[in-house]
């Protein structure tokens, strides 16, 4: 490693003894230290790379960990972690066992709030600065680093509103690139454009208006100036805001010349950015994909068909459909509650909307889940993308609560595919006509069948609402599956030695449930075995147990799944083996466990 500095940096004291003539070499060590491990290791990376210099200047000034640094989201908080005593392990960052890709309060003292999700950081901070107050500490600092799609997002402004009535010692700081995961969208971005270009009229700033003590845009690269304004700005006491411009990427040109593409880019060459390209041919596609050609196609045939995603149009490939029909496409921003209730609204004009959010990120709009489209019975379909375990995102991102939180409401329907056509059938069954809203359920990464879009593309089968399948007969024990988690048990059944005894059927709505083929399996078979990528406190498994119950049957019932913890980071094949779902561990149970 070519540290110099940096090797000598193990925690922000150490940052602080250094003259300020130095911090440009550390910045540019502490970026070539990130691309380098990200090169290898993979991970966010343009995100961290965009706010070097901010990250330096705030451990130079602020007195961390007594003053509070909150980062929002936590995709920026690369440096951060390698200057507060993880250089050393930041090469575990992601990986089973080692640091979360977030910061992350049991981490370390200096993560101050846990931040996979966005716009929290604001009022994060100015709870812990009221707190500061209450408890007769004036001087502390709490610091909310927000970007710019972050800022958009409805509890930031919460926060704002909040914050401006009070004297609490908050400074935010906005880190204005233009970019979240896919470029920022809204009326705000168009201000702050016309801030940063000197546009906007003085007397015209939404954020003085809330009572901020308002400074900047400055630049957020240039060091000297940073760190003279956040010393001037820790003798201020109530409420500040500092706006500062950078450049996602910046210092790796690939970086910053395709934001898109490096937010998260995967292994790549560190002296030139390029990206290590992985063979994808005979692979199968992703389900994103499927979803998105899928919708795309079948928005080109019906004029009713509506896209709706928040600041997801890469991640969820609705972006096919908003390059093409871009007056039916529509990202709103990280507002997962406002989409709900655009789609709500759209379906009662007769429209029939698609609204893709990924899995952990509907848990923020359940209250618009359940009063404006289930409680008025509006068939909005949900099609959750990174349903189940997603990997090295860790306990921030899985999608594993869906089938638990959803199954309690009224009205609603559950689909989990368990392949490519299953997905793009029910895609295509929902809009011909639902009496009920949909959520279709699928997960990160590829599916398994290679040449699903030159075999099957286009030949929709409209799917019968609440039907179960047996996809394999057996004489003792039956598993019952829900989703792409079906074809672990395909895989396992197929190399187990007796796999005569044991029965496997799709269930791939979750609800309603199909009882009469329910009934049939508690009548003919000795053991029940339920098994999903979801949490097991009131998910599928549960669901084969009321069913049970209210029926008197006394089956001995297995249910496998999430268990009640919060399931850290990993590969998924790694994560699936904790949790006992791969697909050795049901050869071993099959095998072993249903004698």
């Amino acid at each position: 490693m070519k540290s110099n500095l940096l090797s000598d940096i193990h925690n922000p004291a150490d940052l602080r003894l250094l003259s300020e003539a130095q911090l440009p070499e550390v910045a540019q060590e502490l970026r070539d230290f990130i691309i380098d491990v990200v090169s290898v290791k993979e991970g966010h990376l343009g995100s961290s790379l965009g706010v070097i210099e901010l990250t330096i200047a705030l451990h130079y000034v602020f007195n961390t960990p007594e003053d509070l640094l909150v980062w929002d989201v936590g995709h920026q908080a690369y440096g951060h972690k390698i200057l507060t005593e993880r250089r050393e392990i930041f090469h575990t960052n992601r990986q089973i066992d080692g640091i979360s890709g977030f910061p992350k309060r049991s981490e370390s003292i200096y993560d101050t709030f846990g931040v996979g999700h966005s716009s929290t950081s604001i009022s994060a901070a100015l709870g812990m600065a009221i707190a500061s107050q209450l408890k007769g500490d004036f001087d502390k600092q709490h610091i909310a680093v927000i970007g710019d799609a972050s800022i958009a997002s409805g509890m930031a402004f919460e926060g704002l509103n909040h914050a401006g009535v009070t004297d609490a010692n908050l400074l935010v700081i906005l880190n204005d690139n233009a970019i979240g995961i896919d470029p920022s969208v809204g009326a705000l971005k168009k201000y702050l454009t016309a801030v940063k270009q000197g546009k906007n009229p003085r007397q015209n700033n939404m954020i003085k208006s809330l009572n901020f003590d308002y400074s900047g845009p400055i630049d957020g690269h240039d060091l000297p100036t940073l760190i003279k304004e956040l010393n001037r700005l820790k003798k201020i006491k109530g409420p500040k805001f500092l706006h500062i411009v950078t450049t996602k990427g910046k210092g790796l040109q690939q970086a910053e010349e395709n934001q898109v593409k490096y937010h998260a880019p995967g292994k790549f060459d560190a002296s030139t950015g390029e990206i290590h390209l992985k063979s994808e041919a005979n692979l199968p596609p992703k389900y994103q994909d499927v979803f998105g050609l899928t919708i795309l196609d079948l928005a080109r045939k019906n004029k009713k068909i509506i896209g709706i995603t928040p600041a997801m149009p890469s991640g969820s490939s609705l972006k096919f459909m908003m390059d093409e029909i871009p007056e039916r496409a529509f990202d709103v921003g990280i507002a997962e509650q406002h989409a709900v209730t655009l789609a709500a609204g759209m379906a009662t004009q007769g429209m029939i909307v698609y609204c893709t959010i990924y899995s952990t990120f509907l848990q923020r709009a359940y209250d618009q889940v359940i009063h404006d489209v289930a409680l008025q019975n509006l068939p909005v379909i949900f099609c959750l993308d990174r349903a189940g375990l997603v990997g090295e995102d860790g306990a921030t991102h899985h999608g594993v609560f869906d089938i638990a939180y959803l199954r309690a409401i009224p009205n609603m329907i559950i689909y989990a595919p368990i392949n490519e056509i299953a997905l793009q059938n029910i895609l295509y069954t929902a809009q011909l006509g639902l009496n009920h809203p949909i959520a279709i359920r699928y997960p990160r990464g590829r599916g398994v069948l290679p040449n699903w879009e030159v075999e099957n593309f286009g030949h929709y089968q409209k799917i019968i609402i609440g039907q179960a399948s047996q996809l394999k007969s057996g004489t003792k024990t039956a598993v019952l599956s829900t989703g792409t988690i079906g074809n672990n048990v395909t895989l396992a059944l197929s190399e187990c030695n007796n796999s005569e005894t044991i029965a496997h059927y799709d269930f791939p709505f979750i609800k309603p449930i199909d009882t009469n083929v329910l009934t049939t399996i508690f009548s003919s078979f000795e053991n029940i075995i339920t098994i999903e990528d979801g949490t097991v406190n009131g998910g599928f498994g549960s669901a084969i147990l009321e069913f049970a119950a209210s029926h008197n049957f006394k089956n001995k019932v297995t249910i496998l799944g999430i268990p009640d913890t919060f399931i850290e980071h990993g590969t998924v094949n790694q994560l699936q083996q904790l949790c006992k779902i791969d697909v050795k561990s049901l050869i071993n149970l099959f095998s072993n466990g249903t004698k």
